[in-house]
């Protein structure tokens, strides 16, 4: 029954692109004949032609075997299907790479409404891959509160790009009526709703903690971002500078003086902050994470000129 499927689908399949047993044997440098025995089902192609065979007929490799495989205006959609239903990062990476192989007059309409579709199912996959990860991280044995801290807020950003923001800042501020010793959850509320853009509630927020837990850096920092969106810039200077009094590793408050000068236009000082991060991070070693500052230090010197 198998031999059979195949030999039915290579006749209908060709037939519903329209191409001749002769077009077909000179696309796959076959004779004629060749191709007549594998739709009469007495022979059957060579393996390496099979792949060339699928993508020719929009199905893959697979669909040829079964009853009445469906033939897909071209192949990158139907590995776009394969994704859709395995939701597989290889399956993806197949489908994209398969997008960028097509010549850009070989691509429809429909080629490239298909191929965002590819992205935006990628983007909701990966979305619910990155709160599992991110939660799993939360609770594993062996979290420190620097990397729960890290994992919480990344969290929070993914909520809030997928409009929750605010729904999640509900969430953590009647936890945190039920616990507020708990200085985690004064961190998290803090940064749900100024994630969520809720600037003048996160700042009451944040002077609270601070007022509860003076020697956590990460409320003065968050404090200093949220003066910085809301415009009070000699306050959220302050809040970055207090954050790194108490703990000079504390790296976000350096970055956050940098954006806020380079916002202010005000680029010798942003410059300044930019290449003092850089030789920081050589200290440190982190030769990779040195080249965005390093960058940024550039660009602040040639707007300088």
């Amino acid at each position: 029954m198998t031999s059979e499927n195949f030999s039915r689908n290579l006749r209908r399949l060709r037939t519903q692109k329209n191409l001749t047993q002769e077009q077909l044997a000179s696309i796959l440098g076959v004779s004629v004949q060749s191709v007549s025995r594998w739709e009469c089902g007495n022979t059957l192609p060579d393996v390496m032609l099979l792949p060339e065979i699928a993508r020719l007929y929009g199905v893959t490799v697979d669909d040829l075997y079964r009853e009445d495989a469906k033939g897909y205006p071209s192949y990158a959609q139907r590995l776009l299907a394969v994704y859709e239903a395995s939701g597989r990062s290889e399956d993806f990476l197949a489908a994209e790479q398969e997008f960028f192989r097509m010549n850009a007059n070989e691509l429809t309409a429909d080629d490239l409404r298909s191929w965002g579709v590819l992205y935006h199912y990628m983007m909701r996959c990966s979305a619910v891959q990155a709160q599992r990860k991110l939660e799993q991280a939360m609770v594993h044995p062996d979290v420190t509160e620097q990397v729960y801290a890290s994992a919480a807020q990344q969290r929070l950003a993914l909520m809030c790009d997928q409009g929750k923001g605010l729904q999640e800042a509900q969430r953590y501020a009647r936890e945190l009526a039920g616990n507020p010793a708990d200085d985690r959850l004064w961190l998290l509320c803090t940064a749900a709703y100024e994630f969520a853009g809720e600037y003048e509630r996160a700042l009451e927020i944040a002077l609270d903690a601070i007022q509860r837990f003076p020697d956590k850096a990460a409320f003065y920092v968050h404090a200093g971002d949220i003066y910085r969106a809301l415009k009070r810039y000699e306050d959220a200077h302050l809040c970055w500078r207090k954050a790194l009094e108490l703990d000079k590793t504390y790296l976000d408050a350096v970055y956050s003086m940098g954006f806020c000068y380079e916002e202010l236009e005000q680029y010798g000082d942003a410059c300044k902050v930019w290449t003092e991060l850089v030789q920081e991070l050589d200290r440190r070693g982190l030769v990779i994470e040195r080249e965005y500052p390093a960058n940024r230090a550039e660009d602040c010197r040639k707007r300088m000129v």
